[in-house]
Formats: structure tokens, sequence, C-alpha cells
């Protein structure tokens, strides 16, 4: 029988690797990354091996100058590659556009109490 990683393929590695990113958080902020609108977008592809995938991840932070910045990326990296069938990760941070409170989900603003 063929292991699980071998059968996967990128559209079933991807809605994985978004609830991985949904663990992930900003410890000054109780609500998790993507709802926070801090991922940017999450690329899945196959690796060289032909076995696995590699994902790339780009993000931000609500400010540039956010101490946690590096604890949070590497926070998304482990995260990514803890995901079955995932065996490389690259996570990027980007400053364009500018991070704004526009892109958080709705439930994410209702929790912070911004509705």
């Amino acid at each position: 029988m063929a292991c699980e990683e071998h059968r996967s393929t990128p559209e079933a590695i991807e809605p994985a690797v978004w609830r991985a990113l949904r663990g992930c958080y900003d410890p000054e902020i109780p609500v998790n990354i993507v709802d926070l609108g801090l991922i940017y977008s999450c690329r899945v592809e196959p690796a060289a091996d032909g076995k696995s995938h590699r994902v790339h991840v780009q993000m931000t932070l609500t400010t540039p100058g956010c101490g946690m910045g590096p604890v949070i990326q590497r926070d998304v990296w482990d995260r990514v590659l803890a995901v079955p069938g995932v065996s490389e990760a690259q996570v990027e941070l980007v400053w364009d556009p500018p991070w704004t409170q526009a892109m958080m989900s709705e439930s994410a603003r209702l929790e912070l109490g911004l509705l």
C-alpha cells in the first residue's frame, strides 16, 4: 500500500496547512494570525522528491517593529512543517500591502470588540 504522502496532492495538503496556521497566535493578541489577516498567501506545490510538498507562506505583522515577529515567523514555520506530507517550508515576512484592521475577519473584529 502506498504511503499517505504519495497520494497527497497540493489541493489536499493546503486545508491542513491553513488549519495549522489557525493554531498560531500573536502572543499579544488573543486571535489567530489567519483571522487577524496576517497571512497573505499560502502556496503548496510538490517538492523535488515527488513524494512530499513544499509550502511558501507570505505573511506580515501588525506593525513592522513587532518584537515578536521572529517568534511568530518560527511558530508558523514549525507548524507548517508539522503537517503530514510537508517536507519544506518557507515563511516570508512582507510589508506590502501594510496590514490594517480591515484585513481581520469579522469574527476577529467581534472578539476584539472592534464591531
